[in-house]
This record gives C-alpha cells, sequence and structure tokens, in this order.
C-alpha cells in the first residue's frame, strides 16, 4: 500500500468505502441487512462504500456492526504517562501560562489629547 499521507483525503475516503464493501461481501451482509443492523439508512451505507463517508457517527456504527471498530483502537488508547513525563508535562504547563495585559486601552479622546 502507498504510504498514507501521500494520498488525498478523497483517496483514503474511497479505499475506506471499498474496505468496508468488501469486509461486508465477504461476511455476506447485504446492504439493506448492513442499513438496518447499523441503524442507518440504505442510502448512507452506499455513500459510504463509493467514499462519501459525511457521517462520522453512520461510520461508526457501520464499523461496529461489522466488527470493524479494532481498526480505531489505537485512536482511543490512553496514553500512560510515568510519573516523570507527568511531571515534566505539568511544569511546562506552568511556566507557559499566559500573560495577561494590565494597561488600559486608550479611548480615541485619550489619543487625540496625547498629541
Amino acid at each position: 500500500m502507498n504510504d498514507i499521507y501521500m494520498l488525498t483525503d478523497m483517496a483514503i475516503l474511497t479505499r475506506i468505502g471499498e474496505k468496508l464493501k468488501t469486509v461486508r461481501l465477504k461476511q455476506n451482509i447485504t446492504q439493506q441487512s448492513l442499513a438496518e443492523a447499523a441503524n442507518v439508512s440504505l442510502s448512507t451505507v452506499k455513500k459510504i462504500e463509493k467514499g462519501e463517508i459525511r457521517s462520522f457517527d453512520a461510520f461508526l456504527r457501520i464499523l461496529r456492526t461489522l466488527g470493524q471498530l479494532d481498526v480505531l483502537q489505537q485512536l482511543v488508547e490512553e496514553e500512560q504517562l510515568s510519573p516523570s513525563e507527568y511531571y515534566n508535562m505539568v511544569q511546562t504547563s506552568k511556566t507557559n501560562q499566559r500573560k495577561r495585559a494590565v494597561g488600559k486601552l486608550k479611548t480615541e479622546k485619550q489619543e487625540e489629547s496625547a498629541w
């Protein structure tokens, strides 16, 4: 497979749609049955299989119904920080806090009187 970063967004969506269609067919599931089981419309299934993924919710429902949610596993795993990593992160956030301005904005009249 090509490096995913070299593909356009549309190419990625098209490949995902094709893959879902292949998985559905391997499981011998009709588009209508998938739509009913995933609680989405038949037109949504058809669009997703063409790469027209407009609803992330519908996409997740279809992945779940086809038993393919594991492709998202890496995105939903919680990252475990060591105590030292956590300490460094907290210290960095404390030192990089935003500073607030203390002066007031001058009005137009104040600026005119300054000249």
